[in-house]
């Protein structure tokens, strides 16, 4: 085991491959909406921060200005997104989310937490209180995360 593996007794290691397998079942949860997990992903942080540059959203998705572009075009095509200029700098363009673009993710959303309040009739009671007190630490840890 590294010496980084654990922190105030928290192996990370373990915390980390946990978080891994959640986040693969999640996004995998079926879906009414059949949207690439790029479009989802780009939808998703627009709902937090629209409207951004497409630089930006470059840089947060990690895909290349070329496909931002052409994902970009065929979001605002389809009435998820729109595109407006920048009132502080005519040049630059910024990416809202529109209200469809909202309603996507709301819906997932709720489909969602259906789907996993079905797999949370599986745990104890003990296990679902001891995620329920874990659920501000996890969310602060996320606030952390999106400001680094």
């Amino acid at each position: 085991m590294k010496p980084n593996d654990y922190s105030n007794d928290i192996n990370i290691a373990d915390f980390a491959m946990a978080f891994e397998e959640l986040t693969r079942i999640i996004i995998r949860l079926p879906s009414i909406e059949k949207l690439s997990f790029t479009t989802l992903s780009v939808l998703h942080t627009l709902s937090r921060k629209s409207p951004m540059r497409l630089t930006e959203l470059t840089a947060t998705e990690q895909i290349t200005q070329s496909a931002m572009t052409q994902l970009v075009t065929r979001l605002e095509r389809d009435g998820l997104v729109e595109r407006r200029p920048d009132p502080s700098d005519g040049r630059v363009v910024l990416v809202h989310i529109t209200g469809e673009g909202t309603k996507v993710i709301e819906s997932r959303r709720s489909e969602r937490v259906a789907q996993l309040s079905t797999l949370f009739e599986g745990l104890t009671k003990e296990e679902k209180t001891a995620i329920a007190a874990a659920i501000p630490a996890l969310r602060h840890l996320a606030e952390v995360g999106n400001q680094s």
